[in-house]
């Protein structure tokens, strides 16, 4: 229980730091600052570029952020890289709380490349963090916070984002100051975590830390097994593990199946289409006959519905496992999208089909917290050793951001050809993934890392094609005789 109650509070100053900024006064405030500079405002392009670049350079940093966490990890381990984020977002922070006063937007241009450092660096380092720091029949539950946290900073973003809080031209800048507050927060209790035991021991060679770190974290018991589970991790005669840079992870071939399994998360979670129901919801609740002054919070109700879903997420998943989860919840997310596509495509003849929008659109942002967006990060974080989990994180990492980015190009345009069809792409790959994982993803719950590599080499895909070759053999065999 103590343990459990630790794993939260480290996620939630590590992850609930997201906010979403205000973009029509931000920019009010750029065209104003130029004004007040040269004697003439901003054109209409100039602005839209600046904001353009306000918001991209933000995964420019999340990517060299995490460029950088597997190099700083292996050199500091997982405690002082947090920790040294934490003092980067503080300081992030002041720069962007002081733009206004200092009337200077590049401030702001240059915050959010630096929060996007952070982001990067939060993105691998807390999550192999919190997972490491579990004993085994917590791990699922402490790894699948990470999605719960998420979706809370972005929750967090939509409440201080409203008109009655922060939300306003006076006091934007502290809504930019959200995530110093909680890396502060974490600054000063982080010291009292020890690194993790499994750092200690297969890359720092320090058993005795090792044994300290576990009765710290899991109480003063017997933890001979958990620690003969971590040497079954190191090199042959006890020696400190050699960590896995990320292009010998991408050479080598007994984690190739690893690796494909990461990048499937990756990008089912990236191209689920969660992003883009976001963005046609204020669309789908005006055709439903809402009043404008009710969408955002109906849209915050959206946002708590995810909430809700991957809270639930974390008390399940040790229940019914990871893979269940995943590839039930990319066919469930699938089917969903097949009808909303439906039903937003008939909602201009028959009114009352808005309704079911609204209706579905909640029900797909559940099941993608109950599914993918829990699981994901726990089956990320078990299935690589300690060894190539750094390596494996940052490639990740990095494929995540140039997603986002690759998605946040291309959307507008597909969103533009084939209007709400646009999900029946969503719904294919999803389909696509749930089949995937369905066939090549082993259950990962209640094992050590040398217990899921060992189901992996039994499982690898040419067996997998191998089995089903035969069957549709034999089957054909069958059918011939006749």
């Amino acid at each position: 229980s103590n343990l459990v109650w630790r794993i939260i509070l480290i996620r939630l100053l590590a992850d609930v730091s997201s906010s979403s900024l205000c973009s029509q006064y931000i920019k009010r405030f750029m065209n104003e600052t130029w004004l007040e500079r040269t004697g003439s405002a901003l054109n209409e392009k100039t602005l839209l570029f600046l904001w353009s670049f306000a918001v991209s350079v933000y995964g420019i940093g999340g990517v060299l952020g995490c460029l950088c966490s597997g190099f700083l990890i292996m050199k500091y381990g997982k405690k002082k890289c947090q920790l040294s984020t934490d003092l980067l977002v503080i300081l992030t922070t002041i720069v962007m709380v002081c733009s206004k006063r200092a009337k200077c937007f590049e401030m702001i241009l240059l915050g959010r490349f630096f929060y996007g450092i952070g982001a990067g660096l939060c993105q691998t380092i807390h999550s192999q963090y919190v997972g490491e720091i579990s004993p085994k029949k917590w791990r699922g539950l402490a790894n699948a916070t990470s999605g719960f946290f998420w979706s809370l900073g972005k929750c967090w973003g939509q409440i201080l984002g409203l008109r009655e809080l922060l939300g306003t031209d006076s006091s934007w800048p502290l809504l930019l100051a959200f995530p110093g507050v909680a890396a502060f927060l974490q600054l000063l209790l982080l010291p009292f975590f020890p690194e993790s035991p499994s750092y200690l021991l297969i890359q720092e060679g320090d058993e005795d830390g090792c044994l300290k770190a576990m009765h710290q974290l899991w109480g003063q018991g017997n933890h001979q097994e958990e620690l003969g589970e971590l040497k079954k991790e190191m090199t042959p005669g006890g020696q400190r593990s050699r960590v896995l840079w990320p292009g010998e992870l991408l050479r080598d071939a007994s984690l190739r199946q690893q690796l494909s399994i990461l990048v499937a998360i990756i990008v089912t979670v990236q191209l689920c289409g969660i992003n883009t129901v976001y963005f046609y919801a204020s669309e789908v609740l005006q055709n439903a006959g809402l009043e404008e002054r009710l969408i955002p919070y109906i849209s915050l109700g959206i946002g708590f519905s995810e909430l809700f879903s991957s809270f639930l997420c974390i008390f399940t998943i040790e229940q019914y496992g990871r893979r269940p989860l995943l590839w039930k919840g990319c066919g469930s997310m699938a089917l969903v999208l097949f009808f909303l596509t439906g039903t937003l495509s008939l909602q201009k003849n028959l009114p009352w089909m808005s309704l079911c929008s609204v209706i579905l659109i909640f029900l797909l942002v559940i099941l993608f917290g109950v599914g993918p967006n829990g699981a994901s990060f726990s089956i990320m974080m078990e299935i690589f050793s300690q060894s190539a989990r750094p390596a494996a994180f940052t490639i990740g990492g990095c494929l995540n951001w140039a997603a986002l980015f690759v998605i946040g190009i291309a959307f507008p345009f597909a969103e533009e050809s084939l209007g709400p069809f646009c999900f029946l792409l969503f719904a294919i790959m999803l389909s696509g993934s749930g089949i995937y994982f369905y066939l090549f993803l082993p259950e990962t719950k209640g094992k050590s890392a040398v217990e899921i590599t060992e189901e992996f080499s039994k499982s690898s895909l040419g067996k997998k094609l191998a089995v089903l070759r035969k069957n549709f053999n034999e089957d054909h065999s069958v059918y011939s005789s006749f």
